[in-house]
Protein backbone atom coordinates (compact mmCIF):
# COMPACT_ATOMS: atom_id res chain seq x y z
CA UNK A 1 0.00 0.00 0.00
CA UNK A 2 1.40 3.59 -1.18
CA UNK A 3 0.83 6.11 1.43
CA UNK A 4 0.21 9.79 0.44
CA UNK A 5 3.37 11.84 -0.01
CA UNK A 6 3.70 15.16 2.03
CA UNK A 7 5.29 16.57 -0.77
CA UNK A 8 3.45 19.53 -3.00
CA UNK A 9 2.39 18.70 -6.27
CA UNK A 10 4.83 20.09 -8.70
CA UNK A 11 4.05 22.38 -10.85
CA UNK A 12 5.70 24.69 -14.20
CA UNK A 13 6.56 27.72 -14.91
CA UNK A 14 3.99 28.09 -17.31
CA UNK A 15 1.51 27.23 -14.32
CA UNK A 16 2.77 30.29 -11.85
CA UNK A 17 1.64 33.72 -12.92
CA UNK A 18 3.95 36.05 -14.41
CA UNK A 19 5.81 37.99 -10.72
CA UNK A 20 4.52 41.18 -10.71
CA UNK A 21 7.24 44.26 -11.25
CA UNK A 22 8.86 45.68 -8.29
CA UNK A 23 7.92 49.34 -7.37
CA UNK A 24 11.70 50.46 -8.00
CA UNK A 25 11.06 49.14 -11.41
CA UNK A 26 7.28 50.71 -11.77
CA UNK A 27 8.81 54.21 -11.04
CA UNK A 28 11.83 53.63 -13.31
CA UNK A 29 9.44 53.35 -16.22
CA UNK A 30 6.84 56.13 -15.34
CA UNK A 31 9.92 58.49 -15.10
CA UNK A 32 11.01 57.20 -18.71
CA UNK A 33 7.87 57.96 -19.88
CA UNK A 34 7.73 61.20 -18.55
CA UNK A 35 11.60 61.90 -20.03
CA UNK A 36 10.54 60.94 -23.03
CA UNK A 37 7.00 63.18 -22.90
CA UNK A 38 9.73 65.96 -21.64
CA UNK A 39 11.47 65.06 -25.23
CA UNK A 40 8.36 65.21 -27.07
CA UNK A 41 7.54 69.02 -26.09
CA UNK A 42 10.92 69.86 -26.84
CA UNK A 43 9.96 68.32 -31.09
CA UNK A 44 8.93 71.20 -33.61
CA UNK A 45 5.60 71.19 -34.11
CA UNK A 46 5.85 69.34 -37.97
CA UNK A 47 8.22 66.93 -36.57
CA UNK A 48 5.52 66.30 -33.49
CA UNK A 49 2.76 66.07 -36.31
CA UNK A 50 4.59 63.19 -37.96
CA UNK A 51 4.18 61.05 -34.62
CA UNK A 52 1.08 60.54 -35.23
CA UNK A 53 0.12 61.00 -31.63
CA UNK A 54 -3.48 60.93 -29.80
CA UNK A 55 -5.26 64.08 -29.67
CA UNK A 56 -5.47 64.37 -25.59
CA UNK A 57 -1.12 63.67 -25.62
CA UNK A 58 -0.61 66.71 -28.35
CA UNK A 59 -3.30 68.78 -26.41
CA UNK A 60 -0.87 68.26 -23.09
CA UNK A 61 1.98 68.61 -24.63
CA UNK A 62 1.09 72.16 -26.27
CA UNK A 63 -0.35 73.30 -23.16
CA UNK A 64 3.13 72.19 -21.16
CA UNK A 65 5.21 74.50 -23.68
CA UNK A 66 3.21 77.37 -22.69
CA UNK A 67 3.71 76.97 -19.16
CA UNK A 68 6.45 78.66 -17.51
CA UNK A 69 6.39 77.93 -13.70
CA UNK A 70 8.44 75.22 -12.60
CA UNK A 71 6.00 73.51 -10.33
CA UNK A 72 3.26 73.60 -13.10
CA UNK A 73 5.72 72.51 -15.41
CA UNK A 74 6.44 69.55 -13.48
CA UNK A 75 2.74 68.48 -13.06
CA UNK A 76 2.17 69.27 -16.97
CA UNK A 77 4.66 66.56 -17.38
CA UNK A 78 3.66 64.13 -15.07
CA UNK A 79 0.24 64.11 -16.78
CA UNK A 80 1.93 63.85 -19.83
CA UNK A 81 3.63 60.66 -18.65
CA UNK A 82 0.37 59.35 -17.29
CA UNK A 83 -0.98 59.79 -20.90
CA UNK A 84 1.86 57.87 -22.43
CA UNK A 85 1.02 55.01 -19.59
CA UNK A 86 -2.11 54.28 -22.04
CA UNK A 87 -0.51 53.91 -25.54
CA UNK A 88 2.37 51.96 -26.41
CA UNK A 89 5.40 54.33 -26.37
CA UNK A 90 7.81 52.24 -27.93
CA UNK A 91 6.94 53.08 -31.49
CA UNK A 92 7.61 57.36 -30.36
CA UNK A 93 10.89 56.42 -28.55
CA UNK A 94 11.97 54.13 -31.85
CA UNK A 95 11.04 57.31 -33.69
CA UNK A 96 12.45 60.00 -31.42
CA UNK A 97 15.62 57.74 -31.30
CA UNK A 98 15.87 58.17 -34.98
CA UNK A 99 15.71 61.87 -34.78
CA UNK A 100 18.35 61.75 -32.60
CA UNK A 101 20.42 59.78 -34.70
CA UNK A 102 20.89 56.83 -32.01
CA UNK A 103 18.99 54.13 -33.17
CA UNK A 104 20.05 51.00 -35.25
CA UNK A 105 19.27 52.15 -38.62
CA UNK A 106 20.21 55.92 -38.18
CA UNK A 107 24.00 54.38 -37.45
CA UNK A 108 24.12 51.82 -40.39
CA UNK A 109 22.92 54.72 -42.57
CA UNK A 110 25.68 56.91 -41.39
CA UNK A 111 28.51 54.37 -41.16
CA UNK A 112 26.89 53.23 -44.72
CA UNK A 113 27.37 57.25 -46.18
CA UNK A 114 31.10 56.84 -43.87
CA UNK A 115 32.16 54.31 -46.50
CA UNK A 116 31.04 55.56 -49.26
CA UNK A 117 32.60 58.85 -48.92
CA UNK A 118 36.18 57.14 -48.09
CA UNK A 119 35.94 54.75 -51.25
CA UNK A 120 35.18 58.12 -53.03
CA UNK A 121 38.02 60.03 -51.55
CA UNK A 122 40.53 56.74 -52.32
CA UNK A 123 39.01 55.91 -55.57
CA UNK A 124 37.49 58.53 -58.32
CA UNK A 125 36.50 55.71 -60.27
CA UNK A 126 33.34 55.20 -57.61
CA UNK A 127 32.16 58.49 -59.00
CA UNK A 128 30.67 56.36 -61.67
CA UNK A 129 28.81 54.12 -59.15
CA UNK A 130 27.24 57.26 -57.64
CA UNK A 131 26.06 58.69 -60.94
CA UNK A 132 24.84 54.94 -62.03
CA UNK A 133 22.89 54.84 -58.65
CA UNK A 134 21.96 58.08 -58.85
CA UNK A 135 21.92 59.50 -62.36
CA UNK A 136 20.26 62.85 -60.69
CA UNK A 137 23.81 63.59 -58.88
CA UNK A 138 26.05 66.63 -59.80
CA UNK A 139 29.12 65.07 -61.11
CA UNK A 140 31.12 68.18 -61.32
CA UNK A 141 30.56 69.14 -57.93
CA UNK A 142 31.35 65.83 -56.52
CA UNK A 143 34.46 66.21 -58.35
CA UNK A 144 35.21 69.49 -56.85
CA UNK A 145 34.39 68.16 -53.47
CA UNK A 146 36.47 64.95 -53.87
CA UNK A 147 39.64 67.32 -54.58
CA UNK A 148 38.96 69.63 -52.35
CA UNK A 149 38.35 67.42 -49.82
CA UNK A 150 41.65 65.60 -50.28
CA UNK A 151 43.56 69.04 -50.75
CA UNK A 152 42.38 70.02 -46.82
CA UNK A 153 43.38 66.55 -45.51
CA UNK A 154 47.08 67.15 -47.44
CA UNK A 155 47.22 70.46 -45.59
CA UNK A 156 45.93 69.63 -42.06
CA UNK A 157 43.46 72.15 -42.72
CA UNK A 158 39.68 71.81 -41.49
CA UNK A 159 37.71 68.88 -42.92
CA UNK A 160 34.74 71.83 -44.48
CA UNK A 161 34.69 69.83 -47.89
CA UNK A 162 34.90 66.55 -46.28
CA UNK A 163 31.84 67.37 -44.47
CA UNK A 164 30.06 69.29 -47.52
CA UNK A 165 30.78 65.43 -49.47
CA UNK A 166 28.82 63.89 -46.54
CA UNK A 167 26.04 66.22 -46.86
CA UNK A 168 25.63 66.16 -50.65
CA UNK A 169 25.67 61.98 -50.67
CA UNK A 170 23.14 62.19 -47.88
CA UNK A 171 20.86 64.83 -50.15
CA UNK A 172 21.33 61.77 -52.95
CA UNK A 173 20.02 58.84 -50.90
CA UNK A 174 17.27 60.74 -50.35
CA UNK A 175 17.52 61.77 -46.66
CA UNK A 176 17.20 58.68 -45.35
CA UNK A 177 20.00 60.00 -43.00
CA UNK A 178 18.73 62.61 -41.87
CA UNK A 179 19.81 61.64 -38.22
CA UNK A 180 23.36 60.44 -39.43
CA UNK A 181 23.92 63.82 -40.72
CA UNK A 182 22.99 65.23 -37.21
CA UNK A 183 25.28 63.10 -35.93
CA UNK A 184 28.25 64.25 -38.76
CA UNK A 185 27.33 68.15 -38.40
CA UNK A 186 28.43 67.64 -34.13
CA UNK A 187 31.85 66.20 -35.35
Amino acid sequence: MTRPSNTPPQTTPTDLPAPRPSKTRRKLAMHALQDLGARLVELPDARLAALALPENLLDAIRIARRIHAHEGRRRQMQYIGRLMRAIDADPIRIAIEELDGRSAAAVAVLHRLEVWRERLLDDESVLGEIVREHPSADLQALRTLRRNALKERELDKPPRAYRELFRVLKQLTGGEGRAAAATEDAT
